[in-house]
């Protein structure tokens, strides 16, 4: 194993192993600040207001089935 640091000056690789890990911890952070719930400079952001269950009938979302496609013909 001590022969590998024959090949690789350690100094060049721990400066290469700490910008890598710095700049990984960067951007584990960037994309926890774009999260709703992570983000700790603007709080957690109030919930969206849920969609009444009255808004519209059930019927609205079913599709029509095929048989009344035979039906109609």
């Amino acid at each position: 194993m001590w022969r590998v640091w024959l090949l690789f000056d350690p100094r060049r690789v721990l400066v290469g192993l700490f910008a890598f890990l710095f700049v990984l911890a960067l951007l584990i952070h960037f994309i926890l600040l774009s999260t709703a719930r992570f983000n700790w400079i603007e709080g957690p952001t109030a919930a969206a207001p849920k969609a009444s269950a009255m808004a519209a009938p059930a019927s609205a979302f079913m599709l029509p089935s095929p048989t009344a496609d035979i039906a109609k013909a």
